[in-house]
């Protein structure tokens, strides 16, 4: 993933509204107004929110007739979720390190 859509994404999760609203395409595919029934809030802003969302690639909308259906994409979770692996395994071997240095330090003072 590059740096730029990374950041796309975690700006996006970053809010509250959108973090919900993925959650309830999570559970199935919405039209623009079964989405924003739950929040109150204009439908300006839920257009904005939804522009946000899209622009990072978490969702996608589709025209049916009348109305646009959104439903999400998983794959930029996925690739941000490997981003933070590998920082997390990077962490956990320094913790280690710093662990062990500390335990050797600690039996070099009992002697």
């Amino acid at each position: 993933m590059n740096k730029s859509r990374l950041d796309l994404v975690f700006s996006a999760l970053s809010d509250p509204t959108r973090r919900s609203m993925l959650a309830q395409l999570a559970e199935g595919e919405r039209n623009i107004t079964a989405l924003a029934e739950r929040y109150d809030v204009s439908q300006p802003a839920i257009s904005k929110h939804l522009g946000v969302l899209e622009k990072a690639g978490l969702i996608h909308r589709t025209k049916s007739g009348r109305e646009f259906l959104i439903r999400v994409d998983p794959r930029p979770i996925d690739e941000a979720r490997n981003w933070i692996a590998h920082y997390e395994r990077f962490w956990k071997d320094q913790f280690d390190a710093v662990g062990a240095y500390l335990d050797a330090r600690k039996n070099q003072s009992r002697h």
